[in-house]
Parts: C-alpha cells; sequence; structure tokens
C-alpha cells in the first residue's frame, strides 16, 4: 500500500507528516527511533550509530545495532527525509552560553565514567568530554547543537557577583533569600548588619563549583549564606555596639580576609566585603545623639567664644589705630629727646676732653717752666755759689715787686709817751703826701 498526503488520514497519519523534515536555523533535532532493540537499563538514551545517513537509512541504522526510543544523535539545520514510521524529530533551540558565562555540561549518557579532576580535588569528579557526568571543559559564550534531553547545561557566571544581605535584590537573583543579618554585641544587644559580598568564579572552576556543590544557587544557599552570616556573628560578640560602628572599616577588613581564606577552599574567588547599614537599638542611638548634640553645643560656644574674643582685638586694634597719630608723635618726641640727650652728652664729653688736653697743655708748660727755672737757677748756683744767687734772687724779686724795705712810717719807743698817737700822725701825714703827689702828677 502506498501511503500518499491524500489516503494518510485513512492510515492514522496527518498529512504535513509525509512531508521532508525540515530543522530550523539556531535549532536542533532530537530523535526519537520507534524501532529497534530496547536501550540498556543503565542507559536512557539510544548510543551513537555509524552510516545510517542521521536516521534517513532505517535499515542500515536496525542493522547497526540501533535502539529504539530516545538517540544521543541529533539532526541540525536542514532538511532531511525521514520515515515517520521510523523515527520522529523535535526541535528544540541551541544552547545559547551569553557573555559573561559559561556552560558547565552535565551529560547523562557517554562513555563509562573516568575521573580526571586529580588528587587534589577530593569533593567531586570531573570526566573529558563524551563522557558520562561532569564534564572539565565549560561550554564557552555562543551557540552550542546541546542534546538536552540527555544533557544538562549550568550557567556559571565569570564576571563578578555581588550578593547582598539586605532588603534589595540583583538582577541575577540569587540573593533573592538572603536579608540582613542580625548579630548580639558584647554588651548584649541585638542589632542588624546589611552586607554586600562580592565574589568570582573563573571560567576554568566553574565545573569544580558545579560538581562540589551543583549549581549556583546551591553555592549562595549552601556555602555564602553561613560562611558569611556566621562570621559576623561571631566576630560581633568580641565589640560592643559602640565599638562596631566606630571601627567599622577594621571590621570589614577582617572580614574581607577571612571570608576570602574561607571561599578559596570553594574555588571562589572573594573580590570584596562590604558593611552597608548598621542598624544598632534605637535607645543606644538616642543617647548617643544626645551626647553628640551636647557636644557640638559645646562646640557652637566655643566658636562664639572665639568670635567674641576676636571681636575684642577688633575693638582694641581699631582703638590704637584711632590713637597712632598720637603714639607717632610721642614716639617722634621720644626719638627727638633721645637725640638731643645723646648731643648733650657729646656736647658735655667734648667740653670734658677740651678741659683734659687744655689742663694737661698748662700743666706740661708749667713743668717745662719749673725745668726751666730749676735749670738756670742750677747754672746761676754754679756760677755764683748758692748764697749768692739766692741774694740776687731775693733782690730781683724786690725789685720786680716793689716791695718796700725801709717803711713810710717808724714809730719807736724812744719817747715818753709812745704809742698809736705817734703812728696815726705819721700815717695822716704821708696820706697828705700822696696826695699832693698825685695832685702834680694830674
Amino acid at each position: 500500500t502506498v501511503i500518499t498526503s491524500i489516503n494518510a488520514p485513512e492510515h492514522g497519519m496527518a498529512p504535513e507528516q509525509l512531508l521532508l523534515q525540515h530543522v530550523h536555523p539556531d535549532m536542533v533535532g532530537i530523535a526519537t527511533a520507534l524501532d529497534g532493540r530496547p536501550i540498556e537499563s543503565t542507559e536512557i538514551a539510544g548510543p551513537v550509530i555509524a552510516d545510517h545517513d542521521s536516521f534517513q537509512n532505517a535499515q542500515a541504522f536496525l542493522s547497526g545495532g540501533g535502539r529504539r526510543g530516545l538517540q544521543e544523535q541529533i539532526l541540525l539545520s536542514g532538511t532531511w527525509n525521514l520515515n515517520p514510521w521510523f523515527v520522529q524529530v523535535e526541535q528544540v533551540p541551541m544552547v545559547q552560553i551569553p557573555i559573561g558565562y559559561v556552560g558547565v555540561v552535565i551529560s547523562f549518557v557517554g562513555q563509562a565514567h573516568e575521573d580526571v579532576s586529580g588528587l587534589e580535588f577530593k569533593h567531586g569528579d570531573l570526566v573529558n568530554p563524551g563522557h558520562k557526568g561532569v564534564w572539565v571543559t565549560p561550554l564557552y559564550p555562543g551557540k552550542h547543537p546541546i542534546n538536552t534531553r540527555i544533557m544538562k547545561i549550568e550557567l556559571v557566571p565569570t564576571t563578578n557577583i555581588v550578593l547582598n544581605w539586605a532588603t534589595r535584590t540583583e538582577a541575577h537573583h540569587y540573593d533573592e533569600k538572603l536579608s540582613s543579618i542580625t548579630v548580639r554585641s558584647k554588651d548584649g544587644f541585638a542589632f542588624n548588619l546589611d552586607v554586600s559580598q562580592i565574589i568570582h568564579v573563573g571560567a576554568l572552576d566553574a565545573p569544580k563549583v558545579i560538581s562540589r556543590v551543583g549549581s549556583m544557587q546551591n553555592l549562595v544557599d549552601h556555602v555564602l549564606q553561613p560562611i558569611v552570616g556566621n562570621y559576623f556573628r561571631n566576630s560581633a560578640q568580641d565589640y560592643t555596639v559602640l565599638d562596631f560602628l566606630s571601627a567599622r572599616s577594621h571590621r570589614q577588613v577582617e572580614a574581607a580576609g577571612h571570608i576570602r581564606e574561607a571561599l578559596a577552599a570553594y574555588d571562589v574567588q572573594a573580590i570584596d566585603t562590604l558593611i552597608g547599614d548598621i542598624h544598632p537599638p534605637a535607645q543606644l542611638m538616642q543617647t548617643q545623639t544626645d551626647r553628640k548634640i551636647a557636644e557640638e553645643q559645646r562646640k557652637t560656644y566655643e566658636v562664639q567664644e572665639a568670635a567674641q574674643i576676636q571681636r575684642q582685638q577688633l575693638v582694641r586694634q581699631t582703638s590704637l589705630a584711632d590713637i597712632q597719630h598720637q603714639v607717632v608723635a610721642a614716639e617722634q618726641g621720644v626719638n627727638i629727646a633721645e637725640l638731643n640727650a645723646n648731643a648733650n652728652v657729646k656736647q658735655s664729653t667734648g667740653e670734658a676732653e677740651s678741659t683734659r688736653l687744655r689742663a694737661l697743655g698748662e700743666a706740661e708748660a708749667i713743668r717745662a717752666t719749673g725745668r726751666a727755672k730749676a735749670e738756670a737757677y742750677r747754672v746761676g748756683v754754679e756760677a755764683l755759689g748758692a748764697q749768692g744767687y739766692t741774694v740776687m734772687q731775693l733782690m730781683q724779686i724786690v725789685g720786680e715787686r716793689n716791695v718796700r724795705i725801709v717803711p713810710d712810717v717808724a714809730v719807736s719807743g724812744a719817747s715818753s709817751n709812745p704809742g698809736m698817737v705817734d703812728g696815726l700822725l705819721g700815717l695822716m701825714l704821708r696820706t697828705q703826701a700822696n696826695g699832693s703827689q698825685q695832685s702834680k702828677a694830674s
């Protein structure tokens, strides 16, 4: 019997099933064989069979040991002449890996499991492509023809991921279950912390991360959440609330170092740990606020006091400026007085020096005169003898100074009535005689 599009409904088929199978661009065809040997109990799809021309030669497929059911082999974009009673095709989109991601392949079929992760990786297994398990080589950005019925692709971001322990959520939604961390301080106060953690997963480390935890969401829920939350809960017990607030930057540095070391064991890089808003108890903050207000008021008073002191200095400087001309006049008077005093001192000094020099000159002249007289006396003594020279000097002095040797009036005691009467009479006669001589001379 020949089945055509006309009589296809009579045989339980739709006319379009008799058309050539067309696989669209960016799509892959997942084949399901309707005939062949049964699939082995340990497998979920039939293995790849060679030389059957992509299911177009049904006899070659069956002769090669093909299995009925889901097939590992896929059909790529194109037109295929397929027997609708032998194989059915489902078209699904190609797997697209966006920029900034890699795709970790988890294969449920393939060759026997053979771990290639090495002895150092003890928390999962990695296999080469084509084997059953987590492939050691990820898929890089682009479109990949993958049979999504037998393989699972786990997307892993290779750019920095920001996770918020707060009310906000990033676009990736990995942190939508995270909330502010409630901690208790050393002094017994409970308060909330908003924390942001930035992580990075390298492209070559992505298969290890997926092999260990299964997915990125599991990494956040089962690794990052307990590590970050427990660290802050433990560290907060060593500080009071106010100490935690005042030394926030130090707490952040300590947290970043601890979390970086902890995540390195999971092949995840901790880029930075950031402490966001801190919500301390309201009563404690009210006390702190009152103290701060009091401190600011004290500073205000200090500023006002400084302003008053400045104003006083301004008034003082203004007063000094107003009397500056008097100060200048007084200073000039002082300078003039000092100059006059200096001039007087110099004049007195000059006069004293002149007197001293004149006295020295006169003394020297007297000494010279004395030496000359002494020399003359010595020569006279040598010539006349000491007694003769002395008599001559006396006579010279008597002559030069008109010394009277004979008295003008002599009063003797020869009379019987000597005394003052005779003397007075003699003086009167002498006076009259002198007067007559002066009249003649005039």
